[in-house]
């Protein structure tokens, strides 16, 4: 079996990551019978230099007729002046579109060799096994107008929040799909005491809870989440949100796990291919431009990324759980990029991007029975679609 990946290295480190990724996905592949063809576009900030453009749509359309799409990181200082109107973000917009994306999905767990990294006091991070739902296609980074205006009282800008029912409610069902098939608790976050958009989306959650008896629901404003995040973190199972609310706890969220480079994502939306459920995966890290070419960047979100595209868009199990039962034995053993590094250095061994690669390849193979996971499926079945 073959299949059809396409991948964009990106910009800064991207490249970095998402070749220690694909390192780890051939790898597998050839531990379990597959294979990968792979096809590499421009995009971001290097398209912009290459065609003056973020994204081609003759580019666009390879993504959207592949079985996945594995991302590294887009844009830099280089390409960040705010009154120009051509950015690299704009090609992740143009992606979650084109590809119909509309939800964003960010597992959080804590390896219990990673406890001492994080910033997080130890006992909190007992049992934090978490996954933000964040829509991905409305709200203040779509809403027009959205731009900034002269007046004769000086300059104004103006930003437009906008949800629609129909929007809410798709990315709000498919929080629910994913409840139901883990611990069956769903926390929906958003500001209904100051915005007539939360308030719509409270009523929209409300309306969908008798669907789904089984669920226990519980409505949480943002600000109050974003405390219990630090405060308790294991309390929550898995959390619904907004776009920009999303945005920022999930990055919030990202320190329990003890680097940022340790988390994957997948955007989805719900178009299936042959395999699975068409998606995009990347590590929720940025580009790290400061660190690119110094291979100090931390792979594993990229890697694990990689174990999310086997198994909800290639259908593969099988590879999945060999990937992330392989990261965790690295993990168990020692190995450590400089981000995991405590300031006792001793009994560890320190690696750089490639050599963290070179690590989890050696440990790659069947999962071993009660090891720790990281990004452990939430969708259920792959191929038949959200657990019910």
């Amino acid at each position: 079996m073959t299949y059809r990946v396409v991948r964009i290295p990106g910009d800064g480190v991207g490249p970095e990551v998402l070749a220690a990724g694909r390192s780890v996905l051939d790898a597998a592949a050839t531990t379990f019978g597959f294979s990968i063809e792979w096809t590499d576009i421009v995009v971001g900030g290097g398209a912009i230099d290459a065609f003056g453009v973020p994204i081609r749509e003759e580019d666009l359309e390879l993504a959207r007729t592949s079985d996945a799409v594995y991302l590294g990181a887009i844009g830099g200082p280089r390409w960040d002046d705010p009154s120009a109107p051509v950015r690299p973000e704009q090609a992740l917009f143009a992606l979650r579109g084109g590809l119909e994306l509309f939800a964003n999905l960010r597992p959080v767990t804590v390896h219990p060799a990673l406890v001492h990294s994080s910033p997080v006091r130890a006992d909190l991070l007992e049992g934090v096994d978490l996954l933000i739902v964040r829509e991905l296609t409305s709200g203040l980074y779509f809403g027009r107008p959205s731009e900034e205006r002269a007046t004769a009282d000086g300059r104004v800008a103006v930003d437009t929040l906008w949800y629609t029912d129909g929007e809410i409610r798709r990315v709000a069902r498919l929080a629910f799909e994913l409840a139901r098939g883990r611990s069956k608790r769903l926390t929906s976050v958003d500001k209904a005491n100051v915005l007539a958009s939360s308030r719509l989306w409270r009523k929209v959650v409300d309306e969908l809870r008798p669907d789904y008896p089984d669920v226990e629901v519980e409505h949480r404003l943002v600000d109050a989440t974003a405390m219990l995040l630090v405060k308790r973190p294991a309390s929550f199972d898995v959390l619904v949100t907004e776009n920009l609310f999303g945005d920022i706890l999930s990055d919030e969220a990202s320190v329990l796990a003890g680097s940022l480079g340790m988390l994957p994502s997948a955007s989805v939306g719900d178009r299936r291919t042959a395999h699975g459920l068409h998606g995009l995966y990347e590590p929720i890290h940025g580009s790290a431009p400061h660190m690119a070419g110094t291979d100090r960047a931390n792979p594993i979100g990229a890697i694990l990324s990689g174990a999310m595209l086997c198994r909800w868009s290639l259908g593969r199990e099988d590879a999945a759980a060999a990937i992330e039962s392989a990261v965790s034995r690295a993990l168990d053993d020692g190995v450590r990029t400089a981000d995991l590094m405590p300031r006792d250095e001793e009994g560890l061994e320190r690696v750089g991007t490639a050599g963290m690669a070179e690590a989890i390849v050696a440990r790659l193979g069947a999962p071993v029975l009660g090891s720790p996971v990281l990004g452990a499926p939430v969708l259920g079945d792959p191929i038949a679609g959200p657990a019910r």
